[in-house]
Formats: C-alpha cells, sequence, structure tokens
C-alpha cells in the first residue's frame, strides 16, 4: 500500500457533530491520534507528522469547535465532552489499541482519555502540559488575557497573521503559514474579495467555557496521571510558562511509566519553536516501544 506523506482529509460524525482530522501514513501502520491545543487544529501537526508517515498512520482530529469540525451548538467545550468525541472517533475507526498524543488542551484531554481506557492506549506523549500547581502557572492567566483580548475579526489577512504572530513570536515561519492558513477564513464566503476575515474556531463559545471554568475549582490532573498504566512522554518547551519543570519531575515521580524530556529554546509550543529537537525525542520514543 502507498505511503500517504501529504495530507488527507476526512470526516466522521460523533455525538450529532461532523468532526474534520486529517490523516497521514499507510492504513495497516500502527496508528496514532493527535490532539492539538485550546486554538489549535488539526494541520498544527503536519510537521510532526509527514516524517513519521512511513511507519505509523497518523489520524490529527480538529476537536469540536475547531478548524473544519462543527461547532458545539450547546457550547458544551469541557474536558469530557472532549473525551466522549474521542471515545467514539476511536470506536468508529475499529481500533483495538493506538497511541494517542496532545499538545496543551489536547495533553490534558490525553492524560485523561489514557487513564480512563487504559486498554486502548499504548503510549501517550503529553506536550507541555500537566496538573494544576500551587500557585497557578503563569501561562493559564497569559492564556486567559489572550482569549479574552482576541479580536472577533479583521480588516484584512494581514492584520489577522499580525495578531497570530505576536501571539507566537517563537514559531518558525511555516508554522505561522499553518496557523493563517487553518485559523483564519473570510467573514462571509461569497465576498472574499472584501478581505476582512474571522476565526474558524469558536472563539465565542470557547471564551464563554474558559470563564465558566474560570469560576469553579481546577480539575486535578493528578489522579488521572498516577493512573497511566502505559510507557508516557512529556515534551516540555524550555522557555513553557505552562509546564515547570518541577512539575515535569513530579509527573515522573507519581508514576514510574512516566518520563519527561526537556525541548531547548521552545515556548509552550514547543514544536512549533524547535520542531527539529522536538521530532527527534518523539522518533526515539516511538522507536522504543
Amino acid at each position: 500500500m502507498a505511503i500517504q506523506t501529504s495530507a488527507t482529509d476526512r470526516f466522521v460524525q460523533v455525538n450529532g457533530l461532523r468532526l474534520h482530522y486529517v490523516e497521514w501514513g499507510d492504513r495497516t501502520a500502527p496508528p496514532v491520534v493527535m490532539l492539538h491545543g485550546l486554538r489549535g487544529s488539526a494541520c498544527t501537526w503536519d510537521l510532526v507528522a509527514q516524517p513519521l508517515s512511513g511507519q505509523y498512520r497518523l489520524l490529527a482530529l480538529d476537536q469540536r469547535g475547531r478548524g473544519d469540525s462543527d461547532w458545539a451548538a450547546d457550547g458544551d467545550y469541557t474536558r469530557d465532552a472532549y473525551i466522549a468525541d474521542i471515545e467514539q472517533f476511536v470506536d468508529q475507526l475499529g481500533w483495538e489499541q493506538f497511541i494517542l498524543a496532545g499538545h496543551s488542551m489536547g495533553g490534558a484531554n490525553t492524560i485523561a482519555y489514557t487513564a480512563k481506557h487504559p486498554d486502548r492506549v499504548r503510549a501517550a506523549v503529553i506536550e507541555d502540559m500537566g496538573p494544576a500547581t500551587t500557585p497557578p502557572a503563569p501561562g493559564g492567566a497569559r492564556i486567559g488575557r489572550e482569549v479574552d483580548a482576541t479580536p472577533s475579526a479583521f480588516p484584512s489577512w494581514a492584520k489577522g497573521e499580525a495578531f497570530i504572530r505576536g501571539l507566537r513570536p517563537g514559531a518558525s515561519e511555516e508554522a505561522i503559514r499553518t496557523a493563517v492558513h487553518n485559523s483564519l477564513r473570510p467573514v462571509r464566503p461569497d465576498e472574499v474579495a472584501s478581505g476582512q476575515v474571522t476565526w474558524k474556531y469558536d472563539l465565542e463559545g470557547i471564551r464563554a467555557a474558559r470563564r465558566q471554568a474560570a469560576s469553579q475549582p481546577p480539575a486535578d490532573l493528578w489522579p488521572p496521571v498516577k493512573a497511566l498504566q502505559c510507557p508516557t512522554l512529556v515534551l516540555r518547551g524550555g522557555r513553557s510558562d505552562i509546564l515547570a519543570a518541577e512539575t515535569a519531575q513530579a509527573m515522573c515521580d507519581a508514576n514510574p511509566h512516566v518520563r519527561w524530556v526537556e525541548i531547548p529554546g521552545a515556548s509552550h509550543f514547543v514544536h512549533d519553536d524547535n520542531l527539529a529537537d522536538y521530532n527527534r525525542e518523539l522518533a526515539r520514543f516511538l522507536e522504543g516501544l
């Protein structure tokens, strides 16, 4: 069977939503599911998946409300909703076991799903995410401020791109191009010439869900971390303000299945900031399985 080194777009009906995913690789190869972060999309994994497509079947999911997936009409952007989507997604694919990887919010979803379904996940990769700490990591407040300050639309693609660049100053040019292409769309598809653009993701719904979550005690990820039963790699950005080195080490101390690696020079957007080191560590982990 030919190897798909380029991405193939597919859709699946999950929990009443039409979810989009991107696929690379040989469909008979070991499967890997990849989950993006809060404001990301499936295509954030392009440059991670391509080098692995000769050995694995990789599927990057646009989680509800992002990319080309449906928005949640009821505004349900809770972790339970994301986990229920992943459950139906992999059940429809008919997989008994797979590798699960996630960045940021996707990392939290990876931890929660893997702890809940230890028989299904062969190995897990957590990119720059861990349990809440006291005092809280400063990156959480930063992201909250960024989401609250995000304009709903821009007068031009250039203005939208400038805003994205301001959020991700360490990202490569290719990562920025991918983010712009997959995060923005014309305000009205029939008026592309106007140049006005808005977000592809459900900004208002996600903003409301974050505000509601902020009014409640943070979900405790320590029990799921301790419950992980498969080999688990935590990849921390050396400049991350979300996952402290002390927290990554505490995750390892709490569970012998977990190990962590720091990716130098990278912020919370680890694979966008230092793709070469990220891909090397990820490939080394997967080969070790």
